[in-house]
């Protein structure tokens, strides 16, 4: 790791990050509730530089620069320490996690919004996250993920196995 003269942090990581390992669920949610308190207290971290080696030789590179991002990188550093292979793992998860409920709008049934402004997470979803590869891009495949969670989730049931209300109850 090195810090730039502006401040920013760069990591060199000699693998791509689709070969970053899995992690353990609880961790997951731990870097989660970690990101939730760092944004209270607006800990927002510096800016983070990660290049990643790449099998042919090249590399490729994430910036972390946007002030959320920078603040949930933080709250895993001080969780698990990015210049590990399990903190980066972590982060790469928690960030990937996040920007796939942002776009998949099929997903909003697997979290909640809590009363004290907190979301709530489905223990699929958490266990799809923290299993589920990255690609590249250090993202979720919205369609792998899909095809995880429908594997983990039961199926609706059809109506004519639905129980029927009582009289006066709305389903």
């Amino acid at each position: 790791m090195a810090r730039s003269a502006e401040g920013a942090l760069t990591y060199a990581i000699p693998l791509p990050p689709d070969a970053m390992p899995p992690v353990r669920a609880r961790d997951l949610l731990l870097a989660w509730d970690a990101a939730r308190a760092a944004a209270s207290a607006q800990r927002w971290g510096p800016p983070r530089r990660l290049v990643f080696r790449l099998p042919d030789g090249d590399a490729a590179e994430i910036a972390i620069v946007d002030e959320d991002a920078r603040c949930w990188a933080e709250a895993v550093d001080d969780l698990a320490g990015l210049d590990t292979p399990a903190g980066l793992a972590l982060c790469l998860r928690l960030l990937a996690l996040v920007e796939v409920m942002s776009r998949a709008a099929w997903l909003a049934g697997l979290f909640d919004l809590t009363a004290g402004g907190g979301i709530e997470l489905h223990p699929a979803l958490l266990r799809a996250a923290a299993e589920l590869p990255l690609d590249p891009a250090a993202r979720f495949d919205e369609s792998a993920l899909r095809h995880l969670l429908s594997r983990r989730l039961p199926s609706a049931a059809p109506a004519a196995a639905r129980p029927t209300p009582i009289s006066g109850a709305s389903a």
